[in-house]
Formats: structure tokens, sequence, C-alpha cells
């Protein structure tokens, strides 16, 4: 799992209204203007976490292309950028009403842009009073004292999540006064200032009933340095989800989830996935939380204790494990899981399940979840299969190859004719799997693979879709990734290309076809937000990156 490295329903449609704006920062080529107001308010874009916007009515297969399609300016910011960057359109500020895109930084820092033209609305640090955000060096016990999976800061990581009624921004920031004491807090911050909401932050604390690994009279502790806020933030039914990792399996550590109460930040869900075990964390490429019309919550854990002594099916304990759960007083309970039989042979081998980003397919009962051993696990969200000793009672099981370890965020789009998850696994090809609704599986035999070079080593690419509704000649996916580098330990140049998602074989642009479209540095986990006939792409060069038509 890439643990050592660094996540309602469809788009969101807002009419908000802005404060005055900063002239200094006014871009040159703000693009062919365009009257759209979409919002992608959370990771992924929806609570399925399937990235994809269907309201996009100016990007076309037609005019993305190296003549028409580029760069339009970039949105500097203080430190490298993990979050996928949110839009919230139509948003009323004191100047009036505008498109804004949210970015965090690293350095515990938020930005408040106007997303059409690049002015800065507002900006803010919140860094803990006297302290500073924690550094991969901080890390003393990670990786044997030589962490990677970060360069520096460890601020803001986890992808927001955006309140379109009370606008609200909610994050989760890091910081320690110089190594030795470490806190994290949970902001509820205005959209429209920046400034924090009463009540807010809160520090993150959390016990848990259980004898597991760094228990003390059968207590588990949360621990603020060690516990690696990874996953995006998932805002459900009046509550704001928090998950938990580690960094490069420093233990003792533990899979968290934690829940808020939106309006009043109090604490009202705690749940722990191996509370008489160890490990089980929760990273999924940075996907958040999937979650369904019911209120039913999605995730996948990686390593760690299943089940409780010889009862490995106990769910008690659910490393290795997909899970569907549900809210159960001021707990969580496991409704149905999955844990693939040979889950102590992935341990072992650090093959773990949940390094990708997992979803639910829309308006289905499925579940597309993958594993670093090049297995994709189709499952019914209902039934996921519990465990058995010698075989896997899943809906279907797919197979890449065994170098595909899956560090990556998988993406969905249906059109008239033809219904695709699309899958860019490190070292291996672009993948349009179609989807058949007739025997709810795969059509694997009618894959279409992409000729193009894709990524390589331990980080695969970042995918979104965007299209007008199933309109012909709209579907476009997106793809980031780091280029002739591994971004799992190093800070790596990216790319961004387009392909037609009815037609993966033909890619429509790159980034390296003009020179002015660079990217930059490959931003980790960071899948593109396309919004508005615009595409945001996080950088590690302290920008975010604004692509689009060009006048």
């Amino acid at each position: 799992m890439l643990k050592k490295s660094l996540p309602v329903f469809f788009i969101f449609f807002i009419c908000f209204s802005c404060k005055k704006k900063d002239s200094s920062t006014q871009q040159t080529n703000p693009g062919t203007s365009n009257n759209q107001h979409i919002s992608v308010l959370t990771q992924h874009n929806n609570n399925t976490r399937c990235g994809w916007n269907n309201q996009e009515s100016l990007l076309k297969t037609s005019n993305v292309n190296s003549t028409q399609f580029g760069r339009l300016f970039n949105l500097p910011v203080d430190d490298q950028v993990f979050a996928q960057p949110l839009v919230a359109g139509s948003l009323a500020l004191s100047s009036g009403t505008h498109n804004v895109v949210f970015i965090a930084t690293v350095n515990n820092t938020v930005y408040a842009y106007d997303a059409d033209n690049g002015n800065l609305y507002w900006k803010k640090n919140y860094t803990a009073a006297g302290m500073r955000p924690p550094r991969n060096t901080d890390m003393t016990g990670a990786c044997g004292g030589y962490y990677q999976d970060f360069s520096g800061n460890i601020g803001i990581v986890g992808t927001p999540v955006i309140d379109s009624v009370s606008k609200t921004i909610y994050f989760i920031t890091r910081s320690t006064d110089n190594g030795t004491n470490f806190i994290q807090h949970l902001h509820a911050v205005d959209i429209t200032t920046g400034t924090d909401k009463t009540g807010s932050p809160v520090t993150i604390t959390a016990t848990y009933t259980g004898n597991g690994d760094g228990s003390n009279n059968n207590q588990l502790s949360f621990d603020a340095q060690k516990q690696n806020q990874r996953q995006a933030l998932t805002l459900l039914n009046g509550i704001v989800y928090v998950t938990f990792s580690s960094h490069c399996d420093w233990g003792p550590y533990h899979g968290w989830i934690l829940g808020y109460n939106a309006g009043t930040l109090q604490q009202q869900i705690v749940y722990n996935d191996t509370p008489d075990g160890y490990d089980g964390g929760l990273w999924e490429s940075g996907n958040g939380l999937a979650a369904d019309d019911q209120g039913n919550i999605y995730v996948v854990t990686g390593n760690g204790t299943v089940g409780v002594g010889s009862d490995q099916t106990n769910p008690r304990n659910r490393g290795e494990s997909a899970m569907k759960l549900t809210v159960s007083g001021s707990t969580l309970t496991v409704s149905t899981y999955f844990t693939p039989y040979n889950y102590s042979y992935l341990e072992a081998n650090d093959l773990d399940y949940g390094s990708m980003g997992a979803f639910l397919i829309p308006n289905s009962n499925y579940y597309f979840t993958g594993c670093k051993d090049g297995n994709l696990y189709l499952l019914n969200k209902d039934n996921m299969g519990g465990y058995q000793s010698a075989s896997n009672n899943v809906q279907q099981t797919i197979f890449l190859n065994v170098d595909a370890n899956e560090h990556c965020q998988p993406s969905y789009f249906k059109g008239s004719n033809n219904e695709f998850v699309y899958m860019w696994a490190e070292n291996d090809q672009l993948r349009a799997l179609p989807f058949n609704r007739s025997t709810n599986m795969f059509d694997v035999s009618s894959t279409i693979l992409s000729p193009v070079s894709g990524p390589i080593g331990q980080n695969g690419a970042m995918l979104s879709v965007s299209s007008d509704l199933d309109t012909t000649g709209t579907a476009i996916v997106w793809a980031t990734y780091s280029k002739g580098c591994d971004a799992e330990h190093s800070v790596c140049a990216g790319i961004l290309r387009a392909f037609d998602a009815t037609d993966v074989t033909k890619e429509l642009w790159n980034s390296d076809q003009n020179a002015a479209d660079a990217v930059g540095n490959y931003a980790k986990f960071s899948s593109p937000t396309i919004a508005n006939g615009h595409v945001y792409l996080a950088t590690f060069s302290n920008y975010v990156a604004v692509y689009g038509i060009k006048k």
C-alpha cells in the first residue's frame, strides 16, 4: 500500500454570491468565456467517488487539441498541493457572484481564487499558533527514519469538503511545536471570507475500547503524530467524516473513522477497524469514503488484523477488507464485508488491499475496488462475499498484471450506448472496461486499451471524466501522472493527457505538445478537477495550473 505515501451525487449545483478582488493577481489570459456555474464540492465530484462531471458543455473532443486548448494561467500557492482543488459555482461574495476555486497546501494554507480569471479573493494560514506544519523528517520512525513519501511539510493533505448550504469548507490541519508535540485540527471555515466558524477549530482526539497494538488498560488512543489523514473528507447526512492511516506503517497505528457534527463540530462517531489487533490503515490513493443514498459508507482497509483469534469471520477486526458500514449510535457497524482468501499472503508481501481509489458504480449495487497484487474486485455492495479460506465469493475478479500495484484513482462514464470504468495503474495501460448492465459484470474481452505509455514505479494515474450528459463528442477522460520517474519517493515532472472517452485509443491532447502547457511537478494522488470549461490541476511546483479553451 502506498501507505508510505502519500477521498447527493453527481455534480452539485450552487448559486452563491464575493469579496473584493485583489487586482494584483489579475491574469492575462482567462480563456474563452462561458456561462457555466457547476460546483465540485468534494473529491471526485460526489460521494460515489466516480470522478465524472456530466455537466460540462464547453470542453469537447473537437476543441480539446493542441491548437485550441492549453494552459491559461497558474494559481500560485505557498507549497505543494496534495488535495484536489474544489470549485464553488456562482458563489456570492461582497463584490458579486463568481465561480471560486479552493486550494489547500501542505503548509496549512487555503486559497480562494476566482476560478475563471485567477483573481485572489482570500488566503489564510491555519497552522496552530506558535507551531509549524510537521515535516517528513519529524516522522522519525517511519521507513526506518528515512521517510520520503512526503518531501517536506505535511499540513493539509486529505482533500477538504464543502457544504453548499452553510457555505463551509472542512479540512484537517497538522501542527507541531518543533517535532516533539503534535496536534491535528478539524477546521470549519466560511468559504466567503476564510474565517473559522463558531467552535472551529477542534482538536482531533479519540479513544476506543480494545486491547490492540498500543492499548493501555484496554483503551486505544488516537496518536496525532503517527496517524496520517490521507483520504478525502466526506460530508454525509450532516456529519463530516475523517479517516486515518499511518506514515510508512509506523506503529502502533490503526484505521480510524471519526465523525463530527457539521454544525457544532461535536464528535459523534468513533470507529476503529482493528481494535484488538494492529494496522488497518485507510488509504485508497487519497479517494474519500464512498456513500450511497441510504447513508451507508463504503471503504477498503489496507493490511492488519483479520477476525478475532481463530475466527477470521468476526467483523470486529477487519484489516485487508472492503466494508459496508452503517451508523450505530456513536460508532459504525459492519453490515457486510469482503476479505480476500489470501489476505495473509497479501499482508506478508506488502500487497495490500485498498491501494486504489474505490467507488460505487452509479445507479447500481456494485462497488469497484482494487489490490496491490494486480487484482480488481467488483463487489455487490449489499452482499460483498465475506471471507472464505480457499476462494473468493465476489461478483467479478479481473487480473491486470503483477506489477500493476494500483496506486491510482479510476473513473467512470455512461454514454447513450456504452458504459465504462477507466483504470490506469502503474506499469500498465489505460483501460476502458465496458460495464454490462445485463450481467452486472465487465466485458473484459471487449476492454479498450490505449497505446500511450503510462506511469511507472509505484504511482499510477489519477483520472477524471467530463461530458455534456451523454452528448456525442463531449466525453473526455483526463489523466495525470508522473512521467519517467517513480513518484512514490521522488518529486517528478508530471503530464496531463486527454482521451476520447468512447475510444481511449484516441488521444486528443497532452501537456507536452506545447512547451507553454507543461504541468510542472506531478501532484501525487490529486485528480484533475473539471468545471465550467476549465481543468484545474494541482502540482508540487507551488501552483495549480488552469487549462481551458484559448481565446
